[in-house]
């Protein structure tokens, strides 16, 4: 069971589409001007060209459920902006120190080291003003508040800051299984994070939130193992990294297919990790 890749192209391109529009609209420049061109170095990184694969996701849990509504598209778009946060924090010298991304001047670059952080701090902030205002709106505010939640353990401390601070303050992996120790708080929390935002937004019940964050989890660690191996990262690991490539696909997709036929689009998303389109 699978969505045709021409079928999943067009619903990508249609809920990229829709997600720019919200992004676009919700950070217009206010009335009363932008000090220290905060709202413009949000902006510059946010509406930035990029794939929108982790609110993609939201949005295809969200739609295992039910049909996808303004306040559930708010939450899902939320997921972005935590992304959009943490690229712009792990560029500053401070953390991996990178001068350009996705073919242009990093954010610090752009704006200055200070504005960049604080461009971060209001990404994130914003991230949980959005899925608590979706929750306000609706009739299920505590699906909205379990989002909150599950994005915020998924950012801090026990998620992408501590593989960020895994990554900076220890040695290189010398296992495939350290790797994907790392993998699995750097990136990997906050894919999980994202099927389970996407989930709860369209008020899935728990055993379907449990499916949705095995797949998250398995999915992340797959996307950064397709990142590395692309990139030609940890070339040391290459090997047992494709292997696991394929096996942690399978996983993903074997955690959601009970979900029946509504669960097609994640599994077309899984599989293309491992078969990109040509």
């Amino acid at each position: 069971m699978s969505a045709s890749p021409e079928s999943l192209t067009a619903w990508a391109a249609a809920r990229r589409a829709e997600l720019d529009r919200l992004f676009e609209t919700r950070l217009a420049t206010p009335a009363d001007g932008d000090p220290g061109h905060l709202l413009e170095a949000m902006r510059y990184s946010l509406l930035a060209p990029g794939k929108r694969v982790r609110p993609l996701l939201a949005l295809a849990a969200a739609e295992t459920v039910a049909p996808v509504d303004g306040d559930v598209l708010l939450a899902c778009g939320a997921v972005e902006l935590v992304h959009c946060y943490s690229l712009i924090h792990d560029d500053l010298p401070a953390m991996d120190d990178d001068d350009f991304r996705r073919g242009r001047p990093s954010n610090h670059k752009a704006f200055g080291e200070a504005t960049a952080i604080l461009a971060g701090d209001a990404l994130l902030t914003l991230a949980f003003d959005w899925i608590a205002e979706a929750g306000e709106r609706g009739s299920r505010p505590q699906h909205f508040l379990a989002a909150s939640r599950a994005l915020a353990q998924a950012a801090g401390a026990f998620g992408m800051v501590r593989g960020q601070a895994r990554d900076l303050g220890e040695p290189e992996p010398t296992t495939l299984a350290a790797l994907e120790t790392l993998h699995g708080e750097k990136t990997g929390a906050l894919f999980r994070a994202a099927l389970v935002v996407g989930g709860c937004a369209g008020g899935a019940p728990p055993e379907a939130l449990a499916a949705m964050a095995r797949f998250g989890t398995a999915y992340g660690v797959a996307f950064q193992h397709a990142d590395d191996i692309a990139d030609e990262e940890h070339s040391a690991h290459a090997a047992g990294a494709r292997g696991r490539l394929e096996a942690l696909v399978a996983d993903a997709c074997a955690a959601v297919v009970p979900l029946g036929q509504r669960s097609e689009r994640l599994v077309a998303l899984a599989r293309a990790l491992a078969h990109p389109p040509e």
